[in-house]
């Protein structure tokens, strides 16, 4: 019975540990970022995104326009606006939680969890899969320019736009490439290992929590009460994306499976590509940005699997 719990929480289980460590050892957190440990885990995470990702599996959902065109408009412009608009109202007085949940806004899809919660919906996983990667691409370049934009309205804030897309470039889009070309000669030794990697991949959304933590454990112990309301505001925000997108996948009449894979997928973003925004740019100025982030980041795993299961039984449903 422990075995089966630990097995199916232990990601939860493991923040509760990570938050309590980097609150007393705070030092670790100096030693990730001063031998770049974190920077080398996030490259190796994209090079295993590349060496997993079934391109071939996505072939037939590549003519899709329709759906790759609102897919991109829902998650890279309409959730920073509607993001955009709700953190000026709730988080007026609090300059760093508006730019975090700016950064996590207009990040791209997450790649493993937004898949594998798919998969538990019984939706579409090449679709899901071409959300990811569309979105993921298309973000690199998207990034500077929407972050920039937003932050000049209301902050006053000029950000080097051409330097934060060639690091997404060298961090991101480089070792995905590199994984891709690999995978034509070791598909077959890494097909085995699937499990292992997105085992990986959680393991570095932990260090990125730790990093986050120990490096702001004074200013986050003065914020008390209002670590709620960033997830109260997040999982606010997460209930608009999801009925905006269930909506969207309505309005292109989408089957089921592919009305799960739109509904889920295009509403997750990814705490990595965020944490390579956030340590690059606004880790000195604004210590406690990353908390959005990470709020939107666990709201998202834990409605998203809720949401996932209820999927599953209507498609249950539809076969009997």
């Amino acid at each position: 019975m422990l075995k089966k719990f630990l097995s199916k929480y232990w990601f939860f289980i493991g923040i509760a540990i990570v938050a309590v460590l980097a609150f007393n050892f705070p030092v670790v957190g100096e030693k990730i970022k001063q031998w770049h440990l974190l920077k080398i885990g996030i490259f190796i995470a994209f090079l295993i995104t590349g060496l997993t990702l079934e391109t071939k599996a996505i072939s037939d959902e590549i003519r899709n326009i329709k759906v790759l065109s609102a897919a991109i408009i829902s998650s890279l412009v309409l959730f920073p606006i509607i993001t955009f608009f709700l953190a000026n109202i709730f988080y007026k007085n609090t300059l760093d939680f508006v730019v975090g949940a700016c950064i996590i806004a207009t990040a791209p899809a997450t790649v493993a969890s937004g898949t594998v919660l798919t998969a538990i919906a019984r939706g579409n996983i090449p679709l899901s899969l071409f959300i990811c990667i569309a979105s993921n691409f298309v973000a690199i370049f998207t990034i500077p320019f929407s972050l920039n934009l937003l932050l000049q309205f209301s902050q006053d804030m000029d950000l080097p736009v051409f330097a934060m897309i060639k690091s997404l470039i060298l961090i991101v889009l480089i070792p995905v490439i590199v994984g891709q070309l690999l995978r034509m000669k070791l598909k077959h030794l890494v097909a085995p290992y699937r499990k292992l990697f997105s085992i990986f991949a959680q393991l570095i959304v932990l260090v990125i929590i730790f990093n986050a933590v120990s490096s702001s454990t004074s200013k986050i112990s003065q914020m008390g009460y209002e670590i709620i309301f960033v997830f109260a505001f997040m999982i606010l925000l997460h209930t608009i994306i999801l009925l905006l997108n269930f909506g969207l996948s309505r309005l292109m009449r989408l089957n089921m499976p592919s009305r799960a894979a739109f509904t889920i997928h295009t509403s997750q973003k990814t705490l990595t590509v965020s944490y390579i925004v956030w340590a690059g740019y606004f880790a000195s100025d604004l210590p406690l940005a990353l908390i959005p982030p990470i709020a939107y980041h666990l709201t998202q795993m834990i409605m998203d699997t809720f949401l996932a299961h209820r999927f599953n039984e209507l498609a249950q449903q539809e076969i009997a």
